[in-house]
């Protein structure tokens, strides 16, 4: 029987449907990632994305599908994280502007509505690249406006779109030379063409998990570990947490004496999800691992006990953590009274005219920004990129009349904007891709100058500083003519891969001496995971072997993924 026309039960299904399917193979869309470093993230914003989106379109209590539409868009705006969140939550801002005010769907207000939301996608993209998402959103939109000249049946249709978005998915290597050479498609095609798949599925009444990534345990960890990061800021009030709890569990199903429900994906994560945020549900046939930050712990470890008993039980008071945090902080400034630092702060506050935020990660690195001139740190950066929200609260809540951001990754540039763009108070991006062009366009501020001059010249002075990356290969590739081993340690300047080694502070070294030249002053090593102070001051002598009148400063950065972060200027 044909379908025609979606109404709100129907949409929900779709919408859900998608953050699941999402969910299900973050961690494969991560795995597409061009780099082999540990950092991939594709999945893991577009999964956390499109569940934001999902929980704002669950709490609308209107049934009109236009409202419906502008919650989803609503929630993935505020939930956007990395360029490919962006995108996805352009695609379906586009969406929700066509189908503003309509009670339910037709066939044709369901394709041009997809078709409006590929147009939006491309034109919030100052360069549109082909071989990405784009892609894949016009191509499936073009097919789907194609197949309505021959019928009205949505099912139909919508298996039209996805079959479409797969074929322009299998093209982005031919369209992008590097995707090719590295022999994999574009990760934010990938999550599209999962939401599309989730869409014809939900239509059709078709389920097919046959495709469903299974992360290891590792893999897991640092899902779960990139979400507690994401949801506990450094500086953050422990006040200003949501959920006290974070809860983990992991359930062997069908085993123990409370087991009343055989386990079903979509009814065990929907409970679930209506108890806190951050939420990760895994599973195979036989255990299921839960994530999630709430206010109910017990309630969850009651839920796990219907399907299977509870193997492992971690339960974190993140507030408690977040309190010792502070206190620690506290104890290590000065010793103001707990109401002359108040006063203090809030007089900071009232009277600062431009909050310079920055987002970092490492304990150090934060230090290191704050010296420099930046007032409010966001945690975040690789494998942990912040929310537009998150950016948006550091904006609103800074206090500051006006506020200028450092993203310091380029995957978070369409974030910043996004969140600059609503912000309450006038707010310029820098776009910074590396901690080092960070440092070197703080040195630029002036506290005296307009936003916009500010911002012209904190940017121009990204450009005089070679920023360098030292991290391990996740897996054999080659790119750029360079084959590459899993575990071997890459040297990566300004974004290419310039040098490979067995050994770490080889790796390093070998990098160092590619980035200089003769007019190159000053050499500054950040050392973090996987590093230290010793291997650093060894990388640092042979440096100086090179050129013994270099100026090389070492600083423990903290920063996880990459042991050593260098620039050269």
């Amino acid at each position: 029987m044909a379908v025609t026309k979606i109404t709100n039960l129907e949409f929900g299904k779709m919408v859900q449907a998608a953050a699941d399917k999402l969910g299900k193979n973050a961690e494969f869309i991560n795995s597409l990632n061009v780099f082999p470093v540990p950092d991939g993230d594709t999945g893991t914003n577009m999964t956390s994305s499109m569940a934001s989106g999902a929980k704002y379109e669950r709490n609308e209590t209107s049934k009109r599908v236009g409202d419906l539409s502008a919650a989803l868009a609503k929630g993935l705006l505020m939930g956007a994280r990395g360029n490919s969140g962006v995108i996805l939550s352009q695609i379906f801002r586009g969406f929700a502007k066509a189908t503003e005010g309509m009670d339910v769907l037709s066939t044709a207000d369901f394709v041009n509505a997809y078709a409006n939301g590929a147009k939006t996608a491309y034109k919030a993209v100052m360069k549109p690249t082909e071989g990405t998402i784009l892609t894949v959103v016009r191509e499936s939109a073009q097919a789907g406006l194609n197949k309505i000249k021959e019928t009205d049946d949505l099912v139909e249709i919508m298996h039209t779109i996805y079959e479409a978005g797969e074929e322009a998915l299998k093209k982005t290597p031919d369209l992008l030379p590097v995707l090719k050479e590295v022999g994999v498609v574009d990760s934010g095609g990938q999550g599209l063409v999962f939401v599309l798949q989730a869409f014809d599925e939900a239509l059709s009444g078709r389920v097919d998990k046959s495709d469903d990534y299974k992360p290891d345990n590792a893999e897991i960890d640092e899902m779960v570990h990139a979400m507690d990061h994401q949801s506990v800021q450094g500086k953050l009030n422990p006040e200003d947490i949501k959920y006290t709890y974070c809860t983990q569990m992991l359930v062997r199903l069908g085993k123990g004496k409370q087991v009343t429900q055989k386990f079903d994906y979509d009814t065990f994560y929907n409970y679930l999800a209506d108890l806190g945020d951050s939420l990760l549900v895994l599973n195979d046939d036989q255990v299921v691992r839960v994530h999630v930050h709430t206010e109910h712990p017990g309630k969850v470890l009651s839920w796990g006990q219907q399907f299977g008993d509870l193997q492992t039980i971690e339960i974190h008071n993140m507030v408690w953590q977040q309190e010792e945090i502070m206190e620690k902080d506290e104890e290590d400034a000065d010793s103001e009274s707990p109401i002359e630092k108040a006063k203090a702060a809030a007089e900071a506050k009232k009277d600062l005219q431009t909050a310079v935020i920055a987002v970092a990660s490492g304990e150090g690195i934060a230090k290191l920004l704050k010296s420099l001139g930046v007032t409010h740190i966001i945690t975040g950066g690789q494998t942990m990129n912040p929310r537009t929200q998150d950016i948006l609260d550091a904006i609103n809540n800074s206090g500051a009349k006006q506020a200028i951001v450092l993203p310091n990754n380029g995957n978070i540039f369409m974030t910043a904007d996004q969140a600059a763009e609503v912000a309450d108070i006038p707010t310029k991006i820098v776009h910074s891709k590396t901690i080092a062009q960070a440092m070197s366009a703080l040195l630029e501020y002036n506290p005296e100058a307009s936003l916009d001059e500010n911002q012209a010249n904190m940017e121009a002075n990204t450009n005089t500083v070679a920023s360098g990356a030292v991290t391990n290969a996740v897996r054999d590739t080659t790119i750029d003519g360079r084959e590459i081993k899993k575990d071997d340690y890459m040297g990566i300047v300004d974004g290419k891969i310039v040098t490979t080694d067995l050994e770490l502070k080889e790796a390093a070294i070998k990098m160092v001496k590619a980035m200089l030249d003769e007019d190159s002053e000053i050499v500054t090593i950040l050392y973090g995971a996987g590093g230290d102070q010793k291997t650093a001051e060894e990388i640092k002598a042979a440096v100086e072997e090179v050129d013994d009148e270099l100026d090389i400063q070492i600083y423990d950065g903290g920063q996880p993924v990459y042991p050593y972060l260098i620039s050269v200027e």
